[in-house]
């Protein structure tokens, strides 16, 4: 296929990022930038195809080979374990058949270094052979480690070093709980390699390194030192919708719902325009679906319902039986789990009414995640509305489901199992409240809390609303208000023993409970602080605040 002029200029706005290759063909310079581009946003499919086509322009392009290869291979997102094995088996061999090629092809110093460093990702052809798999991102990390010594005014080469080391342990770079570095996680090095990039021009401009530098600091104690890097990257490629969401993972952990929401917006908007031009049925279709799960999770916490339940089913229509029947990747492994986020949103609001008509999927074992959550949420409607034959019922519909679930079925970190878990503690207590079993009830909560707590660090976190709103919300309903108050004091960050992740600063729900209990304990000076932070969250919400959950029916 040859590739025209017309189709160059035809293309995604993706910002002024420029890196000169070895090529005597304009045309292959330009798809290599687009390739590097897309590669740094995370949609590798689309970087491969990028590459292809400079290679089709200048085949002895060895650096377009080797961008096959690194965008081929393992991520951020997709470790060699979440390759199903025809997908490992086909990517290992052509990222070794790349890579042999490209050391014949026509390459500068620094592409032939980056070459030979890329080659100890995939030190075997066995791809069964997961010990010598998982031994190449050490061996890679190691090797770009050293290139990015002998090149450290290349900015790519920074950026590509500080990849391939937070990869070494991929999502587990910080021990939440202690704020230090995770055992194995070599994230200190990439920080200062990353840190050393932001302090130039040239880093402050990069799309990679403002990309990894926002995944290197989520995790850690002070996730708000990335905010500046953030808005670095707002609108620096304006049509790579996966970069234009970026910022939200560390907006949202600052209590910035609305800059989260609207990033979140800006992503989904340039998402369709690539479906416009490739079609749903790609692997791409996990970051649209995670781009939308941010604004329903965003959403939520700011009190607008509205955009919470556009954004979600507008998710639960891309998930097709035709995507995610596909087999290789397994897409409805990776995907099936976000279309109920609309339960979430009507737990959320408390709408039970809505809630209790909620039909099943017609193929519940495809849809097996779908069905237990409506489950649990019927569930909680039921019991919300007194109707408490009818949510044990689904209670017990919940349990068979559940059972159903396959331990492969994810959301992004977390199994649906684990996630799962927590809403059959939640519907527990919510079932045991209502029956006027509180001390049952208060203890299915806590143990709610608990698993909520420890779920694997994610963004959006794998259980939609914060387990302490109802646990709060129930406590005051019974009068034990200091208990309610050291509630909400956790979950809104006021408590510096609590983990960093699983605070959520300045959210609307916490702050309405922490004022009342602060107005009912006799706090006068602290609840007319926090009573100034409430009116400004609540100028937001397109619904009223009564309570930190809607589980709560007698409000004061």
């Amino acid at each position: 296929m040859s590739v025209s002029l017309g189709e160059v200029d035809r293309y995604y706005d993706l910002g002024t990022y420029h890196r000169q290759v070895d090529t005597p063909s304009p045309q292959a310079q330009i798809w290599t930038d687009r390739g590097l581009v897309w590669a740094y946003a995370f949609n590798h499919d689309e970087a491969i195809r990028c590459f292809e086509r400079a290679l089709e322009l200048d085949p002895d392009l060895a650096i377009a080979r080797w961008g096959i290869a690194y965008s081929i291979g393992p991520n951020y997102n997709k470790a060699w374990e979440a390759f199903d094995p025809v997908d490992l088996a086909a990517s290992l061999a052509r990222a070794r058949m790349e890579l042999g090629l490209a050391g014949n092809a026509r390459a500068s110093a620094v592409e032939s270094g980056l070459i030979e460093a890329l080659a100890a990702r995939f030190p075997t052809d066995d791809a069964d052979d997961t010990d010598a798999l998982l031994a190449g991102h050490a061996s890679y990390a190691d090797a770009m480690s050293r290139l990015a010594d002998v090149y450290p005014d290349d900015i790519d080469v920074q950026a590509l070093a500080a990849d391939a080391l937070v990869n070494v342990t991929a999502w587990a770079l910080w021990d939440p709980k202690t704020g230090e570095p995770a055992p194995g996680s070599r994230v200190v090095e990439a920080k200062r390699i990353l840190d050393d990039a932001l302090a130039t021009p040239a880093g402050r401009e990069h799309p990679g390194v403002l990309h990894l530098y926002l995944h290197t600091m989520e995790m850690s104690a002070t996730p708000q030192d990335a905010l500046p890097a953030a808005d670095l990257l707002r609108g620096l490629v304006p049509d790579a919708g996966h970069l234009q969401h970026m910022a939200s993972h560390i907006d949202v952990l600052c209590g910035d719902y609305r800059s989260s929401v609207v990033s979140n917006l800006t992503a989904v908007q340039a998402d369709r325009l690539f479906v416009e031009r490739e079609g749903p049925l790609n692997f791409y279709s996990l970051y649209r679906a995670h781009n939308l799960h941010f604004v329903v999770y965003s959403a939520m916490f700011e009190a607008n319902s509205g955009v919470a339940l556009r954004a979600a089913d507008e998710l639960a229509g891309q998930l097709t039986p035709e995507l995610l029947a596909i087999e290789s990747p397994p897409m409805a492994d990776w995907l099936e789990a976000f279309v109920p986020l609309r339960v979430h949103v009507l737990v959320r609001f408390g709408r039970w009414d809505e809630l209790v008509s909620q039909p099943l999927p017609e193929d519940v074992g495809l849809y097996c995640t779908t069905t237990a959550t409506i489950h649990y949420g019927r569930g909680v409607a039921h019991a919300a509305k007194g109707q408490l034959r009818q949510a044990h019922a689904e209670r017990e519909a919940f349990a068979a489901a559940y059972d159903r679930i396959p331990e492969s079925r994810y959301l992004f970190n977390n199994t649906a199992r684990d996630i799962l878990a927590v809403a059959a503690e939640m519907l527990d207590g919510e079932i045991a409240y209502r029956e006027g079993r509180h001390d049952a009830a208060f203890a299915h909560l806590r143990r709610a809390i608990e698993l909520d707590d420890t779920l694997p660090y994610d963004e959006p976190w794998g259980w939609m609303q914060p387990t302490r709103h109802a646990y709060g919300a129930l406590l005051l309903e019974q009068g034990r208000v200091e208990e309610a108050a050291e509630v909400y004091a956790a979950d809104l960050g006021l408590d510096p023993t609590f983990s960093r992740p699983c605070q959520h600063p300045g959210n609307v729900w916490s702050l309405h409970g922490y004022h009342e209990c602060l107005r009912r304990l006799g706090r006068t000076a602290e609840a007319g602080i926090i009573g100034q932070q409430l009116a400004l969250a609540m100028a937001r919400a397109d619904v009223p605040i009564a309570a930190s959950c809607a589980c709560r029916l007698e409000v004061g």
